[in-house]
């Protein structure tokens, strides 16, 4: 048997060992039951003592493991393949001696490979499969029949043991498929979502540490500021003497650096309660800010034109982790792929506001479009290529910026500019003539998106950069 059947995957190791011995006590207790009252209660002429092996091997390997190994026990690969196996087996031998596929227990030989399917690989549940599968013809031939007390066999016409071996077949096949297909996509989503948790959690955090050396920045900037001057007073009255004259102007140069280190580190995170809102096109150059220089145009435009209009005609939106990370990593994302130049278009009327991103690369591929926001999904060219060197990504970068910016109230939909699309889109693709590839917008209804206008708000309070309990709050 192949090592590699065994070897660890990212389910394989969750399957407790007390829920398996649950199950096989059920099974037990099931199969235990079906025979006493076949023989003593029909009548039936049952094989007893087969019967009676078959199930008291599967209550020593119970007992064997409920006593050797503690029950929270997490089974590895090989000790879920081999246990899935077992009951393979041990189901198939009972069946042998109760009447093959006449029994109408044989249903039950579909539990183990659907078991394993949910949590096992490929190659193991093929194993598993294959199995059950030579189990099932084989007792579409072989087997011991039953027979009432008269000695009449029960045997069913073999056109209903041939549906019943193909319903078998069929059932294997078809029931773990599915059952993988819809675990691995639930297992995908899951990670996804963590993966977008922990995005969302380090945008917040980067704001939060923002927030603070912005807010300590301005408290410091009147006591710096005095500390400049008086060594700038006491550099002129020490004229006559050189060596403390230097050392008043070093305070008072280093006073400045201060200042200038503290304004730069602020510039990440602007929490001070004066920009906890702002225009919306400063958010989304903001967004934009980390790869305005990696050798990329980026292209501003305001309602379809370069020129910023009046800060009074500006929506103004807030500037949280979700809006600011989702719209960075549309950007990332055209970036990576456009040849020369990446278009950020912000649009704005009474009903809606949208921002469009477009670049001039490949585009999405077009049997993808449907597709485009799942988990785990390289949208455009998989591994290492010249559209984007050295990027060896997960595929999560859109599914986390759909993620973020649906939580906002968004709608965002993914398209190719050589796309034949109507309505408002198309109206606003003009502006972005240059913008050859893939094109995003993100819509949001304007009441949706829209904050009122900060004003004075009070001095600063303190921030707690401590994750929350139980989510992410914004402060």
């Amino acid at each position: 048997m192949p090592e590699r059947i065994f070897q660890a995957s990212a389910r394989s190791e969750w399957v407790r060992l007390r829920t398996l011995i649950v199950l096989r006590w059920l099974a037990i207790g099931g199969q235990l039951t079906a025979v006493l009252v076949a023989h003593y209660g029909l009548g039936m002429q049952v094989h007893l003592g087969l019967c009676v092996l078959a199930i008291g091997a599967s209550v020593i390997f119970n007992l064997a493991a409920t006593f050797m190994l503690p029950e929270n026990r997490r089974l590895s690969q090989r000790e879920t393949t081999l246990t899935l196996l077992f009951d393979v087996a041990q189901l198939i031998f009972l069946l042998f001696v109760s009447g093959g596929l006449n029994n109408p227990f044989a249903l039950f030989i579909l539990a183990p490979v659907t078991i394993s399917a949910t949590t096992l690989r490929v190659d193991a549940t093929l194993l598993v499969g294959g199995v059950a599968l030579i189990g099932v013809s084989f007792l579409a031939v072989f087997y011991l029949p039953l027979k009432f007390a008269d000695g009449t066999e029960l045997s069913l016409p073999d056109i209903y043991v041939a549906g019943a071996w193909s319903a078998l077949l069929l059932g294997v096949v078809f029931l773990s498929s599915y059952a993988r297909r819809v675990t691995t996509e639930t297992f995908s989503m899951s990670q996804a979502l963590a993966a977008t948790q922990m995005a969302l959690s380090r945008e917040q955090e980067l704001a939060n540490l923002g927030g603070v050396v912005a807010a300590a920045a301005h408290e410091m900037g009147t006591p710096l500021a005095t500390i400049k001057l008086v060594a700038s007073e006491l550099a002129d009255e020490l004229a006559d003497r050189p060596d403390l004259k230097e050392d008043a102007a070093l305070i008072g140069d280093q006073a400045e650096r201060l200042r200038e280190i503290l304004r730069d580190m602020g510039r990440a995170g602007k929490e001070d309660l004066m920009v906890k809102t702002a225009p919306l096109t400063s958010v989304v150059q903001e967004a934009a800010e980390p790869h305005e220089d990696r050798g990329k145009d980026i292209v501003f435009l305001y309602n379809g034109s370069l020129d910023l209009p009046a800060l009074e005609d500006i929506p103004y939106g807030p500037r949280n982790p979700e809006f600011v990370h989702g719209i960075r990593n549309l950007i990332q994302n055209a970036v990576d792929f456009a040849e020369t130049t990446v278009w950020v278009q912000t649009v704005w009327t009474n009903d809606s506001v949208r921002v469009m991103v477009g670049d001039n690369g490949r585009g999405f591929p077009p049997d993808m479009l449907g597709r485009l926001g799942d988990p785990f999904l390289s949208t455009r060219r998989r591994g290492n290529g010249p559209e984007r060197p050295g990027y060896d990504g997960m595929g999560l970068g859109l599914f986390i910026a759909k993620t973020l910016l649906e939580r906002t109230g968004a709608e965002v939909t993914f398209t190719n500019a050589d796309t034949r699309v109507g309505g408002s889109t198309a109206r606003y693709l003009g502006a972005m003539a240059g913008a050859s590839g893939a094109i995003v917008s993100v819509r949001w209804p304007r009441h949706a998106i829209e904050v009122s206008r900060a004003g004075p708000l009070g001095p600063n309070r303190p921030i707690d950069i401590a994750p929350a309990v139980g989510g992410l709050t914004n402060p």
